[in-house]
């Protein structure tokens, strides 16, 4: 994808995103022997990246388009974003999300005025009704990952950062679809050619991982998962996995028990509410801490839109 989109999408939103903290991180760099920048996606006006790529999208849809109402599939916060979005210009939006998603995230999806559709025990179980929506109803599906205005979007936030700290030399990024990954990678080897762009995702859910091991889109057994935002398979044919091929250098894979301590960790000392999927960077530096060592590397914190019972869980089983 071109740098061209990324900086078109940046006119396009800005008047409606905020543009994001990068925030240096004390405990992480001390961890590591390295410096640590954090860009807080949780600080967004919905909690989460996601805004940036939908309102992308939105935002060129023609009148017939948007007259028609939109359709999104959501494990939470896509859906948000596409609520947020079609609420301030008018279009009507239908979002499915999966049995999964925490009732916080459902129950700002329904604060936007969308209509909620839940079904599926996982997140493809979601997208495909939403597609079938899409053929039947003649609605237009606005995607969380497989729309290259929606990846540019999301490419917003890595200009962002390499605005800001020019001399990163590697960024951790959570990946689910691999939108966000797709359009910060984009950023990331024509501005940064020589930063390392790696993915991160659970050892619940190393679909886009494994997909690349093999050399194309798998489906596969999934465990559960705190970071519930990169649960999921992957849409047959997807552009993200093609981008990730070309851009995305190297995955780690977290456990578990990682996440929910990250979770704790950035609450206790970074003063910051981080769910599971925007936790998986800082537990990826948690889990190798040497690997960082005398770099400067950014953490994208990609949503803070936490229930109350992880943050139970985050902080009491510390």
């Amino acid at each position: 994808m071109e740098l061209k989109g990324v900086y078109e999408a940046r006119g396009r939103v800005r008047r409606w995103v905020r543009e994001t903290p990068l925030e240096h991180s004390p405990f992480l760099s001390e961890l590591c022997g390295g410096e640590v920048w954090l860009k807080m996606e949780s600080l967004q006006l919905t909690g989460s990246f996601k805004i940036r790529g939908a309102l992308n999208k939105i935002l060129q849809l023609s009148e017939g388009q948007r007259g028609r109402g939109i359709v999104a599939a959501s494990s939470g916060n896509h859906g948000q974003g596409v609520g947020y979005a079609a609420g301030m210009l008018g279009v009507d939006a239908t979002i499915v999300v999966p049995r999964n998603t925490p009732e916080a995230k459902l129950d700002a999806i329904r604060r936007y005025g969308s209509e909620l559709v839940v079904h599926g025990e996982e997140y493809m179980d979601a997208e495909k009704l939403a597609r079938r929506m899409e053929r039947e109803e003649g609605k237009t599906f606005v995607s969380a990952y497989n729309d290259l205005d929606v990846i540019a979007g999301q490419g917003t936030a890595g200009l962002e950062m390499v605005e800001e700290e020019p001399d990163l030399d590697a960024v951790l990024v959570p990946v689910g679809g691999g939108g966000l990954i797709s359009g910060v990678g984009s950023v990331f080897k024509r501005a940064l050619p020589g930063a390392e762009v790696l993915g991160v995702q659970s050892v619940a859910s190393p679909v886009m991982c494994e997909s690349m091991r093999r050399g194309h889109i798998v489906e596969m057994e999934l465990g559960e998962s705190v970071a519930e935002g990169l649960h999921g398979g992957i849409e047959e044919g997807s552009i993200t996995f093609d981008l990730c091929r070309s851009l995305v250098d190297d995955f780690i894979l977290v456990r578990e028990e990682t996440i929910v301590m990250a979770i704790r960790l950035m609450l206790a000392r970074q003063r910051r509410i981080v769910e599971g999927a925007g936790a998986v960077g800082v537990a990826a530096i948690l889990e190798n801490p040497d690997r960082f060592r005398n770099r400067k590397t950014g953490v994208i914190i990609s949503g803070g839109n936490m229930g109350p019972s992880l943050l139970r869980k985050a902080v009491c089983e510390g």
